[in-house]
């Protein structure tokens, strides 16, 4: 089996910056799993996996435009904390929280903390990011009929409902 639309693709793989330091990885942990053309993946990495096979390796490099985008300088946020999700006993600069907007709940890390108004960089932690993916497919297998009606992958390393 390849991997193609509707197919079930669990998968290991280390990303790096390019160039630089390992970011994330799960190579020594459950792989993940994914709906194939469902757009549940960056699509540029998703485009890339297109029509590999199990036990195969890919090295594959997106551009911060096929990634997260480009940094953006003007997304800068004062909040007040009373619009962060759940309670955080202590908020330091460099912290990830979630935030309540028009939109819904979206990430922000925190560059300054006052008394009442939090100030938050709302860029992707690896947006301007030229990003390295280091892929090894586990194994492919047909979506199940659910599956494909909800848009995501079920089971060890998907959703859990």
């Amino acid at each position: 089996m390849i991997v193609e639309k509707d197919t079930v693709v669990s998968f290991h793989y280390t990303l790096k910056e390019s160039g630089g330091a390992e970011l994330e990885s799960n190579k020594d942990g459950l792989p993940m799993a994914y709906l194939h053309g469902h757009g549940n993946i960056l699509t540029a990495l998703e485009e890339a996996l297109v029509g590999m096979s199990e036990g195969e390796q890919k090295h594959i490099t997106l551009s911060p435009e096929q990634a997260y985008g480009a940094r953006r300088e003007n997304a800068q946020q004062r909040v007040p904390i009373k619009h962060l999700v759940g309670k955080y006993k202590r908020l330091q600069p460099g912290m990830v929280v979630r935030v309540n907007t028009e939109k819904g709940t979206v990430n922000g890390r925190v560059i300054k903390v006052g008394k009442f108004n939090v100030d938050l960089d709302m860029n992707h932690p690896f947006a301007g990011i030229t990003l390295e993916f280091d892929v090894t497919i586990d194994s492919i297998r047909a979506a199940s009929d659910d599956e494909i009606a909800h848009g995501h992958a079920h089971g060890p390393g998907g959703h859990h409902h």
